[in-house]
């Protein structure tokens, strides 16, 4: 079982968007969240209480645009912290997966900490990638987020929307279900003290 201190604090500066991210794999689901983009903000904060991982997030970027760059640069940064802060993955159960309804939505996600970026995602109701939620964030967004974390924190992600109806219940469910798989497939298990792999890495 790992005892090292899982933490992670990256920076990233373009010309389009500045992004600070902490990250404590071992916390309680505290967020503190700024982006200019209310309901990623939003989808953030639920991110980190239903991973139980600490976020602190500080994004400013050029909104007055669009919010694709911050989004996408934030979703990238969180990313290399989580990868980061995992370290050599020893002493993880590497394998999460989580099934979250909300009302009238249910999300499924499999999160496997392989080291080998993937993102599968499935099932979204056609038109929700137009939905402008929020006043700000697109439906198209959720996928490109989750995919920018999944690629940059080395996992493979299988996300499915099983149904759904309201454009915010779609992504929030996915979310969630998101946040809960991470969860149990970065948590120390206690049986594990090497990497969970026959190669011996992830």
């Amino acid at each position: 079982m790992t005892t090292a201190a899982r933490r992670a604090e990256i920076d990233r500066t373009t010309s389009e968007s500045r992004v600070h991210v902490r990250v404590d794999l071992d916390g309680t689901g505290r967020a503190q969240v700024s982006t200019g983009v209310p309901f990623f903000e939003h989808m953030l904060t639920a991110l980190a209480k239903h991973s139980a991982i600490d976020l602190d997030v500080e994004a400013s970027g050029d909104v007055h645009i669009d919010v694709h760059h911050t989004v996408e640069d934030t979703s990238i940064v969180i990313g290399q912290a989580l990868r980061e802060a995992l370290g050599e993955k020893r002493g993880i159960r590497r394998y999460g997966f989580a099934s979250v309804p909300l009302d009238e939505a249910l999300a499924e996600c499999t999160v496997d900490v392989s080291g080998r970026p993937y993102f599968v995602h499935t099932g979204e109701p056609e038109g929700q990638q137009y939905h402008l939620i929020g006043g700000h964030f697109t439906g198209s967004m959720t996928s490109h987020s989750l995919e920018s974390i999944a690629f940059h924190a080395g996992l493979t992600v299988h996300l499915e929307l099983r149904r759904g109806r309201d454009p915010h219940h779609i992504v929030e469910a996915q979310y969630k279900a998101f946040a809960r798989a991470l969860r149990d497939a970065v948590e120390p298990d206690p049986r594990v003290t090497d990497v969970p792999s026959t190669k011996g890495a992830l």
